[in-house]
């Protein structure tokens, strides 16, 4: 490696921590520890830190929702590890905002690999959403990041200026689920009480507006019991 990346491994278990820890060191790489999701937040902010390992069942706060949490700070890839082999597993973990899921038991070599993975992707490619130019495309729908403008089939959507936040957030993270309390926090700037109702208005004018059928969109989604996000197309 031409320079040393820095990865967060967060497991209750000490010796799944130090095993992992010992192999991606001989890998190069530099390997911060974690035992807990909260430790996982405190370490996060870290801004050398490159990509997490994070497990699911912990103690203090569990890993999914340290996922959630870091997210709304970084923008880091992060690979869930977990014992829990469904397919519902797999797909809860990766709307919550995981980049991969590798189920317990997995081999130290493959763990590596799908690292190298994710980093390359992220810190060598940059933002796989966007152009050359920086737009942000999803089928019909172009999102530039710079003039905060979104078009649809060529035409500039009219949109507010919370609107505006949204579409920012969302096509950011295509595919990514974002809970309403989440979205209102980043987009509005206050503590979340009572806001699924307001977030869900905002929602559907958006819809109404990029959506050939806002009735049956294909582009703004939720996902039901989570939140809502962006499909990549």
């Amino acid at each position: 490696m031409s320079e040393q990346e820095t990865i967060l491994v967060v497991d209750d278990d000490r010796e799944i921590v130090g095993a992992i820890a010992a192999a991606l060191e001989k890998e190069g790489y530099r390997v911060l520890r974690a035992y807990d999701g909260m430790e996982a937040l405190n370490l996060a902010v870290d801004p050398e830190l490159r990509l997490i390992l994070m497990d699911v069942m912990m103690p203090r706060l569990d890993g999914l929702s340290a996922v959630l949490r870091i997210r709304e700070r970084r923008n880091l890839p992060i690979i869930v590890l977990s014992a829990k082999s469904e397919e519902s597993d797999k797909v809860l973990g990766l709307s919550m905002g995981a980049d991969d899921y590798v189920t317990k038991p997995f081999s130290m070599g493959e763990l590596a690999a799908r690292v190298r993975s994710q980093l390359r992707r992220y810190t060598r490619l940059g933002d796989v959403n966007a152009a050359p130019d920086g737009t942000i495309t999803s089928g019909r729908l172009a999102y530039d990041p710079a003039t905060r403008v979104l078009t649809a089939d060529g035409e500039p959507v009219k949109l507010t200026n919370i609107e505006t936040g949204i579409v920012d957030l969302l096509m950011r993270n295509l595919g990514r689920v974002f809970p309403a309390e989440e979205i209102y926090r980043r987009v509005w700037g206050e503590e979340a009480w009572s806001s699924e109702g307001t977030v869900m208005v905002h929602i559907r004018r958006i819809r109404e507006k990029i959506e050939l059928n806002p009735r049956e969109p294909d582009y703004l989604k939720v996902v039901w019991g989570i939140g809502y996000k962006m499909e990549k197309k």
